[in-house]
């Protein structure tokens, strides 16, 4: 896997003039940060050496640009596991960022509700994680020139990160919820039974995404930060039936101050 993700890596940088410090995936709908961005560069992943193959009718992106003086790379689409993809084809892209230099990744995505303190269009900063998949990406042989054997999980969350993530909603009146982000491998909605055991171990949002890619940014020793649009209430929570372009509607809805409160957040975190 590592000279794999040398060639990657040595691809996109002979394509790029960007030295970017922060990775960042978005999850659909929440694609207004792009038009933020400066001194755009764009890469078709399904061009990039060993990267997942980018299925018929679909693209999948690396964007590299600024944020006035903050170099980012984005993750424009998404290897979902439920496309069939293994976990390790899921999580390249994060090992791709590392090796182009990046030690600090977001996540931003769309979830279902659980704890009933929250609503629809509610932003939520994960603290923490369950995996409710039962897999994971690093099962496998391990190379010590990636990252470790066993991964402490202590902190899958940068406290500093969410700190400063709570200051700056604070300054600009958003007013985040935090917690527990439950993983579930989909593509099917969960069911209400599902649903009543995840919020009985205190888990407050569920989702298809986020998870593994955390497990592999802390194999890589980076810095994580993960906030979430909350686009529906879990079965058995709300009463009506589920759809994706309601999701998507909403997630749309909220992508405007989520992305202003990104873009606040790339300027004033640390990256030393």
């Amino acid at each position: 896997m590592y000279q794999k993700l040398l060639e990657s890596s040595t691809y996109i940088r002979r394509r790029i003039k960007s030295n970017p410090r922060i990775g960042i995936m978005l999850g659909t709908g929440l694609d207004k940060l792009i038009d933020k961005m400066e001194k755009k560069e764009e890469i078709d992943c399904s061009k990039i050496p060993n990267f997942p193959k980018v299925p018929p009718g679909k693209q999948v992106k690396l964007l590299f640009g600024s944020i006035k003086n903050v170099e980012i790379c984005i993750l424009h689409g998404r290897f979902p596991y439920y496309e069939g993809y293994s976990l390790k084809e899921v999580t390249y892209p994060v090992y791709v960022m590392k090796q182009l230099g990046i030690d600090s990744i977001f996540f931003i995505n769309s979830c279902g509700g659980i704890n009933n303190n929250l609503g629809i269009g509610t932003l939520f900063i994960v603290t923490d994680f369950v995996n409710l998949g039962g897999a994971s990406c690093l099962i496998g042989p391990n190379d010590n020139r990636i990252g470790p054997r066993f991964v402490d999980m202590s902190e899958p969350y940068s406290k500093d990160y969410i700190q400063k993530a709570k200051q700056i909603a604070h300054r600009l009146r958003i007013v985040p919820q935090h917690g527990v982000f439950g993983w579930v491998p989909g593509p099917y909605y969960e069911t209400a039974a599902e649903i009543r055991v995840f919020k009985a171990v205190g888990i407050d949002v569920v989702g298809m995404s986020v998870v593994p890619e955390t497990i592999a940014a802390n194999h890589l020793g980076m810095k994580v930060l993960s906030i979430c649009c909350v686009t529906n209430m879990a079965t058995g929570i709300h009463r009506t039936k589920h759809s994706n372009d309601w999701v998507v509607e909403v997630a749309e809805k909220a992508s405007t101050n989520l992305s202003e409160w990104i873009r606040n957040i790339i300027l004033e975190i640390d990256l030393k």
